[in-house]
């Protein structure tokens, strides 16, 4: 023989060339044309879901910051019934108090409805973000217990449904 190993007791095989290496696999014919596997192109049930869990969440916020208005505005009449500095420093303070956590539950809501309204067109960032909100809008709902009642059950709601694979799909799939 002219070519192929002399020592080779089946000869040269046929269809086969020499070579070093691994064989490689076929190229794999993707339906869409190639490239990264194309996202879901409409919102999932599931995170349409979670967005209307972080708007019902805003509205108990607003909820809450209307009754610490409320509570300020009434402040002056209990503290009238009281006599002294003292009893006019503890109402400076209640009203001082209350004024934070109203202020505090109005951005609360801001950020909220901020979340609610980047689901559309938001990256990764706005799931994370939404599942922080949703353990923050716990600790809040314990403390507001009655309207936080409502709060808290949402907001447990909230992490699961945004926890989801098809909520994280859709958060992770490629704009154009």
């Amino acid at each position: 023989m002219s070519f192929g190993d002399p020592n080779n007791p089946y000869g040269q095989q046929q269809g086969q060339q020499p070579g070093y290496g691994y064989p490689q696999a076929p190229p794999v014919q993707q339906p869409y044309g190639g490239g990264y596997p194309a996202g879901p192109t409409e919102m999932p049930g599931i995170t349409k879901a979670a967005r209307i869990f972080l708007f019902v969440i805003v509205a108990c916020q607003l909820a809450v910051a209307a009754l610490y208005g409320y509570t300020i505005s009434e402040f002056d009449k209990a503290a009238a019934d009281l006599n002294g500095t003292e009893s006019e420093a503890f109402a400076d303070l209640g009203k001082g108090v209350l004024g934070f956590l109203l202020v505090l539950s109005l951005v609360f809501a801001a950020l909220g409805l901020v979340l609610a309204l980047k689901y559309a067109n938001g990256a990764n960032g706005v799931r994370v973000c939404s599942i922080v909100y949703g353990a923050f809008a716990i600790i809040s709902g314990i403390f507001t217990i009655p309207i936080g009642l409502i709060t808290l059950i949402v907001a447990i709601l909230l992490i699961v449904f945004a926890s989801k694979s098809a909520t994280a799909d859709w958060f992770k799939r490629p704009r154009h």
